[in-house]
């Protein structure tokens, strides 16, 4: 079997599966972080030093993380952060680009019903969002811009958005910036403090750790504004009992990556030759973002007139999972949002699948994924034709 849908979901990291057997075998400890007995102690010291792991290995300070369940959450608590009371000090925009995961999309439409304006920043055809026309609307919109949000790697093409230049712009405008590095992290390096971004997050299942855990990071933590009051937890950032042990494997998944750097570089090269060779063989095939910086680890195509979700079950068949964009109604394939965004056409925009393997997939995964997709293009195209 060839998993080549990490972007989706990462599967648990041998590091992470090991350190989970250990923690097994040695029956414990087990305890409520927030006990002041010896044991609840010992799990509290056990998750802390999972946050300073955490906090090394993206470039932020300790009090800079906090602990929750997922990127989903994250990107929740920054909007409330930015925008619960922003109405009465005169701040009524938001502006987010077309290519935002729905949960950036869909919160800020909760914020829209609440009064606020959302303006879609554009985006160029090569999946990089416009920087000039964001550099213009700051200036326009001045100090009524309550927040910016705008993602660092898109989940479907893969494209890097220059997150830096756009936390540049921010802070000049003294406008809060919420960076969604769900699919930056893990994938390649990045570094908090460096990035000058007010917020940035992740979640735990797209880099080898437990699902329902993730990290919001915050340049000012006093800043931050709680969804989850409870008990004070997370210094008060976050209430609720600790996750602990899915805190820790946080950290041994982002040790993991850690190690596994070197590994980026040589991923990248067999990424380039595999796309080189398929549009060798079919001339027609398109890279969506080809022409963009793009992760290591991702590939976004499509052969114009054969529906993605055919290839997808075609590949299927030969036991290598992959994954369209789409939206389906009525078994009709959609052309996404992200596409639409980058004015795709139709006849690409419903071809898409979406190969995305990890930095440690083995390289000749690329040469099996390589065959099964020309059998299927091959097939596929015969039966187009009749």
């Amino acid at each position: 079997m060839i998993y080549a849908d990490y972007n989706g979901s990462a599967p648990i990291c041998t590091d992470v599966k090991d350190y989970l057997i250990e923690r097994l075998k040695k029956d414990g400890p087990y305890s409520n972080p927030n006990a002041i007995h010896y044991l609840g102690n010992k799990v509290l010291m056990g998750m802390e030093n999972a946050r300073s792991i955490c906090a090394k290995v993206l470039g932020a300070d300790y009090n800079q993380i906090i602990f929750n369940s997922g990127a989903t959450e994250g990107i929740s608590t920054a909007f409330h952060s930015c925008l619960d009371g922003a109405l009465e000090k005169g701040k009524k925009a938001i502006i987010i680009s077309g290519i935002e995961h729905s949960a950036v999309v869909n919160t800020g439409k909760y914020w829209v019903e609440k009064g606020f304006e959302m303006k879609i920043l554009p985006t160029l055809s090569n999946g990089v969002v416009d920087v000039n026309a964001l550099e213009s609307w700051l200036a326009d919109f001045g100090d009524k811009l309550a927040l910016v949000a705008i993602m660092a790697a898109n989940n479907e093409t893969g494209v890097i958005q220059p997150y830096e230049k756009i936390s540049e712009l921010c802070n000049k405008h003294n406008v809060p910036y919420l960076c969604d590095t769900t699919q930056f992290v893990g994938k390649t390096l990045f570094n908090f403090k460096k990035s000058g971004a007010d917020f940035a997050l992740l979640s735990g299942h797209k880099i080898g750790a437990l699902t329902g855990t993730g990290i919001l990071m915050a340049k000012n933590p006093c800043s931050v504004k709680p969804l989850i009051i409870g008990g004070g937890q997370e210094k008060g950032h976050r209430g609720g009992t600790q996750n602990y042990i899915g805190n820790e494997t946080l950290a041994v998944a982002l040790k993991n990556f850690e190690k596994n750097l070197d590994k980026i570089e040589a991923l990248n090269s067999k990424r380039i030759e595999f796309e080189a060779e398929i549009k060798r063989r079919f001339p027609d095939v398109v890279i969506l973002g080809e022409d963009a910086p793009r992760l290591a680890s991702s590939t976004y195509i499509a052969y114009p007139g054969i529906h993605g979700q055919a290839v997808q079950i075609e590949l299927e068949s030969q036991d290598i999972f992959v994954t369209t964009s789409s939206a389906c109604s009525d078994n009709e394939p959609v052309t996404s949002k992200v596409l639409k965004a980058m004015g795709v056409t139709d006849s690409v925009g419903r071809g898409v699948v979406r190969i995305s393997l990890g930095l440690c997939s083995p390289l000749e995964y690329y040469d099996q994924i390589l065959e099964a997709l020309s059998k299927s293009y091959e097939k596929l195209a015969k039966i187009k034709s009749y």
